[in-house]
């Protein structure tokens, strides 16, 4: 009779790297072993790293009213669709929607104004 399996041959654990005679179907050696290779193939994903920038978002401008939206392509109280400004983000003082583009020309009116103070 041929046996179905080598029973006799000893195998290396996955785990910890030892030999070991397995008993049945067994792949690791251990019960330590096995509720390692349990928890390897039962991983948690590890979570994302918070961003600690603020995120950009559109700027939309109602036509009709003029007024300016933060993510929002809608005007509530007109009922139409405003058009993209382009990025931006709410303004730390007063919270209103600020494009990035009029921060950039102030800084650089500002910059040009402190290089006519110095000359």
């Amino acid at each position: 009779m041929i046996p179905l399996r080598n029973v006799s041959e000893t195998i290396t654990c996955p785990v910890c790297r030892l030999s070991f005679l397995p008993v049945g179907r067994q792949r690791v050696c251990s019960a330590a072993c096995r509720q390692v290779a349990w928890r390897r193939r039962h991983a948690a994903p590890v979570p994302g790293i918070p961003l600690r920038t603020p995120r950009v978002k559109t700027i939309y401008e109602c036509s009709s009213c003029e007024t300016r939206y933060l993510g929002e392509q809608r005007c509530p109280d007109c009922g139409t669709f405003c058009r993209k400004l382009g990025p931006g983000g709410p303004c730390p003082h007063c919270d209103e929607p600020v494009l990035l583009a009029d921060l950039l020309t102030g800084m650089e009116s500002s910059a040009a104004a402190t290089k006519e103070v110095r000359h």
